[in-house]
C-alpha cells in the first residue's frame, strides 16, 4: 500500500526497533511507496512511512528496487563530503558519508547477508539507515 511520508521532524528522531518476519509487511509497503516516488526518490527508510521499524529499500545498480532488513553498517572507508536531499525534509543539506561501505542485513527470510557498496549506492544505504538512529540529513 502506498503510505505518505511522514515530514514530523519529532517522530523521523526517534529510533527505529528491530523488525521481525510479522512485520514484513512494512516491506511491502515501502516497495509500494518507493514505487510510486521514484522519478524524485532512490531510497527509503521504514520511519518515514510512519513504522519505527529497521526496514529499508532502494534502487540498486540495475535500477531494481531493492531491500535491507536490519542493515548494519559493519565497515566503512574513504570519507568524503557531500550534499543530499530526503523526501522527508525539505532543501538540501551537507553531510559525511563513506564511498565503501560493507553492510551485514538479512532478506525476507531473516537469513543473513554481507554486501559491499560503493558510491552513490553506499551513499543511499548511509542515509537510509541514519534515519533508523533518527539521523537526519
Amino acid at each position: 500500500m502506498i503510505k505518505e511520508i511522514v515530514k514530523d521532524i519529532s517522530f523521523l528522531k526517534e529510533p527505529s526497533v528491530l523488525a521481525t518476519p510479522d512485520d514484513l509487511y512494512i516491506l511491502d509497503d515501502l516497495i509500494d511507496t518507493l514505487k510510486s516516488k521514484i522519478k524524485t526518490c532512490v531510497g527509503m527508510a521504514a520511519n518515514m512511512i510512519g513504522y519505527k521499524k529497521t526496514i529499508l529499500v532502494y534502487v540498486n545498480e540495475k535500477e531494481e528496487i531493492d531491500y535491507m532488513i536490519n542493515p548494519v553498517i559493519i565497515k566503512k572507508s574513504d570519507q568524503y563530503e557531500t550534499e543530499e536531499g530526503c523526501l522527508s525534509l525539505d532543501g538540501k543539506r551537507k553531510t559525511i558519508r563513506y564511498d565503501k561501505i560493507k553492510v551485514e542485513y538479512y532478506n525476507r527470510n531473516f537469513q543473513k547477508r554481507l554486501k559491499t557498496f560503493t558510491g552513490f549506492q553506499a551513499e543511499i544505504i548511509e542515509h537510509e539507515i541514519d534515519h533508523f538512529s533518527g539521523i537526519i540529513i
